[in-house]
């Protein structure tokens, strides 16, 4: 692990804690009850913050997989993965605020986003 790769890491586990921070202050001060604004905000907050926090844990699964060494193209593939994170998230709580969720449709984009996932790593 070089310098960058740790700066990289603890810069986005900071901002990690910023959304998580940003998400604590929504939910206590705002009442998303019939906001339709602060709900879908809400969503893409805490789809945001769970992105974030899955980059750097992506990549240090990554890097613990390749026996502690780091190959070209892990950054990217975390930030790709931390972004379907994300995605999924704040879909699956859009939905929900919403009440639009159910289970069959909560499977169904897990299973694609894993889908699309699989098909793009396996090309390697």
């Amino acid at each position: 692990m070089e310098d960058r790769d740790r700066t990289v890491a603890i810069a986005l586990i900071v901002l990690a804690v910023g959304c998580w921070a940003g998400v604590g202050v929504l939910v206590t001060r705002v009442s998303p009850v019939g906001q339709v604004e602060v709900q879908l905000t809400g969503a893409a907050l805490i789809g945001l913050a769970c992105g974030v926090t899955a980059v750097p844990l992506a990549w240090l699964a990554a890097f613990g997989r390749h026996r502690r060494v780091a190959y070209r193209g892990d950054w990217t593939r975390a930030a790709r993965r931390g972004l379907w994170v994300a995605l999924v998230v704040a879909l699956l709580v859009a939905l929900r605020t919403q009440q639009a969720f159910s289970m069959p449709i909560a499977l169904f984009v897990v299973v694609m986003v894993v889908f699309v996932e699989v098909s793009l790593s396996v090309g390697r």
